[in-house]
């Protein structure tokens, strides 16, 4: 029996169905008909009444406008009560918050977890100023600080097990070559990584990892920053770069 036959094994089609929808609309703003659920999917929109009412009627999609389907906060409240998330996350929020007053920037937490690298949780800057990322955000292992430092804080073995997940996935692995391996020894040796963003124009991530017991990062804190002009006694990048490090060390610290 090949791979494909032993997954279809175990094929519970209505259960495949409700997680279609709740995907597909995950990633919709303004929610969705019917019928455009059925369009998007490539299937009958009768096919879909049952399964939307009943996540309707157990609070995982609403409907808005009259006809259009969208998700409620439910799957957000549930992943919050994820004991080790929860934990780190209240851990890590009130140095967060006193990193963003002493650096007047934003930051965010990040982990990995099942292929991907999460944002669970945001701290604003305390200005008008500054960019957030939206907590639950999936963002790259390759062209972003957080993901870089998630990787260089593990062992070899264990960085090739989180690609490998990673690209299950369905991500691009291009980038993925003996000096992106070697970049990551160098931010390891380091302590921490600065890069200019690759998503945003004049953003420099500033990511240090938190790291856990046994020695290894289990997150990414990561300060988006961008040069405040109308305050000149904002911390510059140096600086910035400091209160990062050391509000990192804490959290490690106080995680045990």
């Amino acid at each position: 029996m090949d791979d494909d036959d032993e997954n279809d094994r175990y094929r519970a089609p209505a259960l495949d169905k409700g997680l279609d929808i709740l995907e597909l609309l995950a990633g919709i703003d303004g929610g969705l008909t019917q019928a455009e659920i059925a369009k998007h999917m490539g299937r009958n929109a009768n096919e879909f009444y049952r399964m939307l009412d009943r996540l309707v009627k157990r609070g995982y999609v609403t409907k808005i406008y009259g006809d259009r389907y969208s998700l409620t906060l439910k799957l957000f409240g549930l992943a919050q009560l994820h004991a080790p998330v929860r934990r780190l996350a209240s851990y890590a929020t009130p140095l967060m918050r006193e990193l963003a007053e002493q650096s007047r920037q934003a930051n965010q937490l990040v982990v990995f977890d099942r292929g991907s690298a999460v944002v669970i949780a945001q701290q604003e800057a305390p200005g008008y100023w500054g960019i957030s990322i939206r907590v639950g955000s999936h963002i790259s292992l390759y062209n972003t600080g957080s993901g870089h430092v998630l990787l260089a804080f593990r062992t070899p073995e264990e960085r090739a097990m989180m690609i490998q997940e990673y690209e299950d996935e369905g991500e691009d692995v291009s980038e993925l070559t003996p000096e992106f391996l070697s970049r990551l020894d160098q931010i390891r040796d380091r302590g921490y990584e600065t890069m200019p963003s690759l998503q945003t124009a004049g953003v420099v991530n500033i990511s240090a990892p938190i790291i856990g017991p046994d020695g290894k990062a289990i997150a990414a804190l990561t300060i988006p920053y961008i040069t405040i002009i109308n305050m000149p006694n904002a911390p510059d990048i140096s600086q910035t770069t400091q209160l990062l490090v050391k509000a990192s060390q804490q959290v490690s610290k106080s995680i045990g």
